[in-house]
């Protein structure tokens, strides 16, 4: 339960893409790179609300869950799932918390795969996720999107994820989607919508 909530959320963070993708340039990608990371120096806090499916190859239908993600910086990180269920999980301290309908309970993170995800998430508000040693990063485009798709270095995330794709709107510096594929195959997509940048943001959400 908490790897699939975990990788979810990445991941920040689902269906393919049917625009038609090309790689980027060299001088595209650089200049993608570049305007993304100046734009979102400048965030503090970031809040959206997603849409979360999930395709298991054991199941016929895909699970759909919804929420609120709420992000301080430099490393504050909430992930609230209100409907079919609720469960919470906050990114605090090298810590994860999390709530699981009342029962709470909390993992070391540090050094962890889960710390690791957790920093490309908080990475993808502030431009540093395209400096992760951990991941090799590809530059596509298409009509709609500018893609960024990084793919796990170590052996250790490969257990886990086969790649993770982050979509930004044309003319836009934050991330509307996440597209993942585990190693298993499952993949998960993460819609944001309604975000709000540089919000005041309660101490409460990201507490349990």
């Amino acid at each position: 339960m908490i790897k699939n909530i975990v990788l979810g959320a990445v991941l920040l963070i689902s269906g393919f893409v049917f625009a038609q993708n090309t790689t980027m340039s060299s001088a595209e990608s650089k200049a993608f790179v570049t305007k993304v990371s100046a734009e979102t120096k400048e965030i503090k806090t970031l809040q959206a609300d997603f849409t979360q499916t999930k395709k298991m190859d054991f199941l016929d239908k895909s699970i759909v869950t919804y929420g609120k993600m709420s992000l301080r910086s430099p490393n504050m990180l909430s992930w609230k799932y209100t409907k079919p269920y609720q469960y919470s999980i906050v990114f605090k301290d090298n810590k994860i918390f999390i709530n699981d309908q009342g029962k709470k309970s909390s993992v070391d993170a540090k050094s962890k795969t889960f710390e690791k995800i957790n920093k490309l998430i908080v990475g993808s508000s502030n431009g540093q996720m395209f400096n992760d040693p951990e991941f090799s990063v590809s530059y596509f485009k298409n009509a709609n999107f500018n893609i960024a798709k990084f793919t796990p270095k170590s052996a250790q995330l490969l257990k886990y994820i086969k790649q993770i794709e982050l979509q930004f709107p044309k003319n836009e510096s934050t991330v509307s989607q996440v597209n993942m594929t585990e190693a298993s195959g499952d993949t998960t997509n993460i819609v944001f919508k309604n975000t709000k940048i540089n919000a005041p943001i309660s101490a409460s959400e990201f507490s349990l």
